[in-house]
């Protein structure tokens, strides 16, 4: 009895003792933290102190914040390169992989997720792992559908590259067709700063209908034959942040020039434009684009062939909005 009561009370101490230990531990004080409140605000700053009703937070902005912890949505130790110089917060940027049309090297982080909203319609993104990113991308009346994928490869400091595909389908409203465009990429840069370069082959099938008829026999005959047209595409893409907020966004699609003559020989459509970054999840872009084509007219009359190349402007503003899921 006297031995299990020198025991007990030799484990009783040991567990104040560990409790004490566990109760003096305090926030590291020197780690900038984010902070994103339910509303969508965010704060920044060092971690005074925080319990089971609210964190102490230290803002170079507004001083020391007692933040419920009812209204806290997130709290996120922030990495070096978010931090700047002065110690103030630089967002790294979740919507980064995308231009206006094309992708780039730059992964999608792991578990990370956003949508993209155009006027033609919506697309969502995420990444599976750490390398590679899964993607879905529709109209407004669900036709076509195009699945992408892309593993990205971190090949220097500043250098990426990356190998992906999109396969469509003209889903309910056109289901005989369907499109595959395998691509490589080639980035320079980081997220807030880069040059991007990609080249695929982007191929089309569908069928096609004709009739027949024979007027010996009085007999008519439906064909039905499937068509697979393909062409070289190549992009020219980039980023360059302003400040915090803007970022000059510019994007180019291009199907160079075959060198056979017909109604389209060649084409670029050049997007430039602002994307508008208030919060770290969420973003608003727009731009104008400009299309810029290459064809051949034969003269009737004498036969001449004339090279021809328009600019036409769209009138119709790129507009995407960006928010994370």
């Amino acid at each position: 009895m006297k031995h299990f009561s020198i025991t007990f009370c030799t484990f009783l101490m040991l567990m104040l003792f560990s409790a004490n230990k566990v109760s003096a531990q305090t926030t590291d004080t020197s780690a900038i933290y984010l902070i994103v409140i339910t509303d969508g605000q965010e704060l920044t700053g060092k971690i005074i102190s925080q319990d089971a009703r609210e964190v102490l937070l230290e803002t170079k902005t507004i001083g020391m914040v007692a933040i419920p912890k009812l209204s806290i949505k997130e709290i996120r130790l922030l990495k070096k390169e978010e931090i700047k110089g002065d110690g103030a917060y630089n967002p790294d940027q979740i919507f980064a992989t995308r231009y206006f049309i094309t992708t780039n090297g730059l992964p999608i982080k792991k578990g990370d997720m956003y949508a993209q909203l155009n006027l033609f319609g919506p697309e969502i993104q995420y990444g599976v792992t750490e390398d590679f990113g899964i993607g879905v991308m529709t109209s407004w009346i669900a036709s076509p559908v195009v699945l992408s994928a892309k593993y990205s490869k971190k090949v220097g400091k500043n250098l990426n590259v990356g190998a992906g595909a999109l396969l469509g389908t003209g889903s309910w409203t056109f289901p005989d067709f369907m499109m595959a465009l395998p691509f490589g990429v080639l980035t320079y840069g980081n997220r807030k700063n880069n040059i991007n370069i990609s080249a695929g082959y982007g191929a089309i099938s569908d069928k096609t209908y004709s009739y027949f008829y024979d007027p010996v026999t009085q007999i008519g005959t439906e064909i039905y034959k499937r068509e697979t047209n393909g062409r070289a595409l190549v992009s020219i893409a980039g980023m360059a942040t302003i400040n915090k907020k803007i970022t000059f966004v510019f994007d180019t699609f291009i199907i160079p020039d075959d060198g056979k003559q017909g109604d389209l020989e060649g084409l670029a459509l050049i997007m430039p434009g602002l994307r508008f970054q208030t919060n770290s999840d969420r973003a608003f872009q727009i731009g104008f684009a400009g299309i810029i084509s290459t064809y051949t007219e034969v003269n009737s009359q004498t036969g001449a062939k004339s090279k021809y190349r328009e600019t036409v402007p769209l009138p119709i503003p790129m507009l995407t909005w960006f928010r994370k899921l």
